[in-house]
């Protein structure tokens, strides 16, 4: 008589081999369009671009418009906010307050207030909406990054992605359901920001390379045939499952998943960076000049492309906007890199179909101040420390309402005067938007329940109002 030992033994090879998608699928690395049993409640996105801009754009100069700070340019700081204010760098004893020499003009039937720096995203100002007063805490960029990445300030923990793909899966068959773009300067906290932490394995980000093979490892090798390769994939993934039968280990399950999914990508990796299929209309949207060249326009156009194939987590690192010195030399070449790309992502998406159901995100992990920072070289120019007090980001897409200005600070920008959208704030919304409550998405690990959250943050429905 054949026991159910026996029967699992001896056929181990098939039973897994039929488990195999669900596990996938759980995984969140194969496709599962249903998403309906994963969320919350009805979601207004199912995607996210969130495009971070490292070492912190100055708000000041592009879009937190002050007056007042203008005319006081020159003043020394007051003495109510030196005594409590905690600067990254500057080191002068009465350090003086500094405008901006750009001009600002409202634009849209919004009448949002954008610099002269920013000519593109003015363009769009009708299908944004601004937040003035996110609040950061760590003056690091290293913590600040991964506090913004994984809302802790310290290494290990699941990055916002992951939690997103944990939550949702993924709505791709070839391509990993998160995915990083970088270029110019990578994070200072490196693959933290979009490492699985704690979470299975296969919830890791995928990057893209700019130069050379686009994924790592991931060519075949000269002289290998693909069905030799897929003849040793299949050998060694049936040895893998046996493995699993024994010692149910998430290692050895993203191991196997990872072959899969190398395997299929392969084909869809290449066919993804192939560009020829743009319109010449499409790349100088964007402003590409050569497809073959890595820049963070490119990204942008493969940050929809990438959507457009059902990868649920896209995000794309720029930087550096840590301007400490020589601010008006500098700023001016960053806006340029990026703001062309960001408003044509914008109206590439809007066009497409694809706008409605895809949070996009643009910003940094904090603000810049409003006083100037000396350098230490003599005859260079200023710059501006700092300031996690508040500072602005900009969303889009995905429910977000349309032409919309939320929060205000003080005549020199130090503080916030409305409600402060904190880190865990921004969290909770973006994950409420793809349909997750914050609260109940869990993870078990080391016999505590974790959540992207921790124990904060509250969900600022106002970004979907109008």
């Amino acid at each position: 008589m054949n026991s159910r030992r026996r029967f699992f033994k001896e056929n181990a090879l098939g039973v897994a081999s039929l488990a195999l998608p669900s596990m996938l699928t759980a995984d969140g690395l194969c496709a599962d369009i249903n998403t309906a049993d994963r969320t919350h409640h009805e979601p207004t996105a199912k995607n996210v671009i969130y495009m971070c801009q490292i070492g912190a754009p100055s708000q000041f100069d592009m879009f937190d418009r002050k007056p007042v700070l203008n005319e006081r340019d020159g003043e020394e700081l007051p003495q109510s906010f030196l005594d409590r204010v905690d600067f990254a760098q500057i080191k002068e004893s009465n350090p003086k307050l500094m405008g901006t020499p750009y001009k600002f003009q409202q634009h849209g039937e919004s009448g949002q207030w954008i610099s002269e720096l920013m000519p593109h995203t003015a363009g769009i100002v009708d299908e944004l909406t601004f937040v003035h007063t996110c609040q950061a805490e760590d003056q690091n960029h290293m913590f600040a990054e991964l506090h913004m990445s994984t809302g802790w300030k310290r290494f290990g923990r699941p990055s916002l992605g992951s939690w997103v793909l944990y939550g949702l899966g993924s709505e791709s068959e070839n391509l990993p359901g998160f995915m990083v773009l970088r270029s110019g300067m990578h994070p200072r906290s490196k693959g933290a920001n979009y490492g699985p932490g704690f979470l299975p394995g296969t919830m890791q980000g995928t990057p893209l390379q700019s130069n050379g093979p686009p994924i790592l490892n991931l060519g075949t090798p000269q002289g290998f045939s693909q069905q030799s390769q897929s003849a040793t994939i299949d050998a060694v993934n049936a040895l893998n499952r046996l493995k699993v039968r024994e010692n149910a280990d998430p290692d050895i399950e993203t191991r196997i998943a990872n072959y899969e999914l190398a395997f299929k990508m392969q084909s869809s990796a290449p066919e993804l960076l192939d560009l020829s299929g743009e319109t010449r209309e499409t790349l100088e949207l964007y402003g590409i000049s050569d497809p073959a060249q890595p820049s963070y326009a490119r990204n942008c156009l493969l940050a929809r492309r990438l959507v457009e194939r059902g990868v649920r987590f896209v995000e794309l690192f720029h930087g550096d906007w840590d301007h400490h010195t020589s601010i008006y030399q500098r700023l001016p070449g960053e806006c340029k890199i990026t703001d062309q790309a960001s408003a044509a992502l914008i109206l590439d998406l809007k066009r497409n179909g694809l706008l409605d159901d895809t949070l996009v995100v643009w910003g940094g992990e904090f603000g810049r101040s409003s006083v100037a920072q000396k350098s230490l070289k003599p005859g260079e120019p200023v710059g501006r420390d700092h300031h996690v007090e508040a500072f602005t980001m900009w969303f889009a897409g995905g429910g977000v309402a349309r032409g919309k200005s939320i929060g205000e600070t003080d005549e020199i920008g130090f503080d916030a005067t409305t409600d402060h959208w904190h880190i865990h704030d921004l969290h909770a919304t973006f994950l409420h938007a793809l349909g997750l409550d914050h609260k109940r998405l869990t993870y078990r690990h080391q016999g505590r329940d974790y959540r992207l959250t921790d124990v904060f943050g509250n969900v600022k429905t106002e970004l979907f109002r109008s």
